[in-house]
C-alpha cells in the first residue's frame, strides 16, 4: 500500500490566509493600545499628569505627549526595519507586539502626579515613547507578511485586510472608553482609566501566540537562501531610494491628518466647541467607523481590477473637500448628520488608505523593503499624525473657528496628491527572484 508522506515544510497553500489573519490581530492590538492613549489624553491625562497647568494647556501638553509617540516611530522604524531585513519579518512582528502590550500595561499601572510629582508625567513620556518604538516596526511588517505571502492578483484586497485592523483597534478602544466613561467621575480618575491599558494584557497574549505560528515571508525565505541580503539595509536604503522614502512620507499625511484629527481631536471638539459629552461624538464616530471594515477591503479588491495608483488619488482628491464637508455636518450637534459627516469623510479616507500595503511596498526592491517602507511610514506618521491633534486645538483656540482645521487637513491631502503621482515602484535586479507576489505594478 502507498503512503503520502508528510509534508515536511510550511503549507503555502494556507499561508496567504494565515498572514492577514496574524497580521490583522496584531495590527489590531497594537492600534488599539496606541488609541486608547489618545484617547487618555484628550479626556483625562491633563487633569492626572499635568494638573499645574490651566484646563487648555495641560489638554495641550497632554495631546502633544500623544505626539511623542509618533516622533519615536522613525527610531523603531530605523531598528526594526534593520533587523525585518536581516533576520526575518516573523521575528520582529513578535517582538513589537510584546514591547507594545509592556508599555502599555505598565501605563495602566503607572502612579499620578498627585503621588509622585513630576516623574509621573515623566515616566508617562517614557512609556508613551516605547509604544512609537513598536508601533515603527509593527505596521510595516504586518503589510510585508501579508502582501508577500499573498496572491499577485489578490495582493490589494488582502492588504486591505490588514488595514482594517486600525480601525478594529479605533473601535475596540473607543468601545472599551465608552463604558469607562459611565463611571463617576471620582471613580474614572481614580481606577477606571486605568482599565483600558490593563486589558491589553489579554489581547496581547493571544496575538502572541497566533503571530508565533506563522510562516516566515516566503519572499525573505528566497532572499536569504540567494545570499541577497543585506549588511546594512537601512544605510542602502537611503543610498539608493531616498527618494521613494520621502514620497512615502508625504503620502501618508492626507490619511494620516484626517484619522487622526476625526478620531482624536473630534472627541475635545465636541467638548470644547459644541458643548456636548464625549459619548455623543463617540456614539456618532463609532458606528461610521464600522463601515471602514467594509469599505477598506472593498475599495482594495477595487484595486485589484483598476489599478492601485488610481484608487489611492481618488481618496486623496476626496480628502480635500471631506473635511469642509465633515465640520459642517458635524456642528449641527444632530446625531444622524454628525453620522452623515464622518461616513462623508471615511469614504475618501477608505480608499486613500486602503491603497497604502501595495502601493508603498513596491516603492522599494524585496531586500529593502521593511527599512524603506518603515522609514517613509513612520516619517509620514510624523508629518500627518503626530501633532494633528494639537495643531487642530491650537487653530481652534486662535481663529474661534474650524475652517482653518478644514484648511489644514486639505492642504495636507494636496501634498498627498502630489507625492502619489510622483511615486513609482522599485523594481531592483533581486525582485526577480524573490517571490512572484512581487509581480505586477499599480495602476
Amino acid at each position: 500500500m502507498t503512503t503520502t508522506p508528510e509534508p515536511t515544510g510550511p503549507d503555502i497553500r494556507h499561508s496567504p490566509r494565515k498572514a492577514v489573519l496574524a497580521s490583522w490581530m496584531g495590527t489590531t492590538i497594537e492600534y488599539y493600545d496606541f488609541a486608547i492613549y489618545g484617547l487618555a489624553s484628550s479626556l483625562v491625562f491633563a487633569k492626572l499628569f499635568f494638573p499645574t497647568f490651566d484646563t487648555l494647556s495641560g489638554t495641550l501638553i497632554a495631546l502633544s505627549t500623544f505626539g511623542v509617540g509618533y516622533i519615536a516611530r522613525p527610531l523603531g522604524g530605523i531598528v526594526f526595519g534593520h533587523l525585518g531585513d536581516r533576520i526575518g519579518r516573523k521575528a520582529v512582528l513578535v517582538t513589537t507586539l510584546v514591547l507594545m502590550g509592556g508599555s502599555t500595561v505598565l501605563i495602566g499601572l503607572l502612579p499620578t502626579y498627585a503621588t509622585i510629582g513630576v516623574w509621573a508625567p515623566v515616566l508617562l513620556v517614557s512609556l508613551r515613547i516605547l509604544q512609537g518604538l513598536s508601533v515603527g516596526g509593527e505596521y510595516s511588517g504586518a503589510v510585508l507578511m501579508t502582501v508577500e505571502h499573498a496572491e499577485p492578483h489578490r495582493r490589494g484586497f488582502r492588504g486591505a485586510l490588514v488595514n482594517t485592523g486600525t480601525q478594529a483597534g479605533m473601535i475596540l478602544s473607543n468601545v472599551v472608553f465608552l463604558v469607562v466613561l459611565t463611571l463617576p467621575q471620582e471613580s474614572l480618575l481614580s481606577w477606571g482609566w486605568r482599565v483600558p491599558f490593563l486589558l491589553s494584557v489579554v489581547l496581547v497574549v493571544v496575538g502572541f501566540w497566533v503571530r508565533m505560528t506563522l510562516e516566515e515571508s516566503p519572499a525573505f525565505l528566497e532572499a536569504r537562501r540567494s545570499g541577497l541580503v543585506r549588511r546594512l539595509p537601512v544605510v542602502d536604503v537611503l543610498r539608493r531610494g531616498w527618494r521613494n522614502v520621502l514620497l512615502v512620507a508625504f503620502a501618508t499625511i492626507a490619511a494620516g491628518t484626517m484619522f487622526t484629527i476625526t478620531t482624536v481631536y473630534s472627541v475635545s471638539y465636541g467638548k470644547t466647541a459644541l458643548g456636548l459629552s464625549s459619548t455623543a461624538v463617540l456614539a456618532a464616530l463609532l458606528p461610521a467607523a464600522v463601515f471602514l471594515m467594509v469599505l477598506v477591503p472593498w475599495f482594495g479588491h477595487l484595486a485589484d481590477r483598476v489599478g492601485v495608483r488610481k484608487v489611492f488619488l481618488w481618496g486623496a482628491a476626496g480628502l480635500v473637500v471631506a473635511p469642509f464637508v465633515w465640520f459642517a455636518l458635524l456642528n449641527t450637534r444632530s446625531w444622524v448628520l454628525m453620522f452623515l459627516g464622518f461616513l462623508a469623510i471615511f469614504l475618501p479616507y477608505a480608499a486613500n488608505y486602503a491603497m497604502y500595503p501595495v502601493f508603498f511596498s513596491e516603492a522599494f526592491p524585496a531586500v529593502l523593503r521593511f527599512s524603506g517602507l518603515s522609514l517613509g511610514f513612520t516619517l509620514g506618521t510624523i508629518l500627518g499624525n503626530a501633532f494633528a491633534p494639537a495643531i487642530a486645538t491650537a487653530i481652534q483656540d486662535g481663529t474661534g473657528g474650524w475652517i482653518g482645521i478644514a484648511v489644514y487637513m486639505a492642504v495636507g491631502a494636496l501634498i498627498s496628491i502630489a507625492a502619489g503621482t510622483v511615486l513609482r515602484p522599485d523594481r531592483g535586479t533581486d525582485d526577480a527572484v524573490v517571490t512572484p507576489a512581487a509581480a505586477g505594478t499599480p495602476g
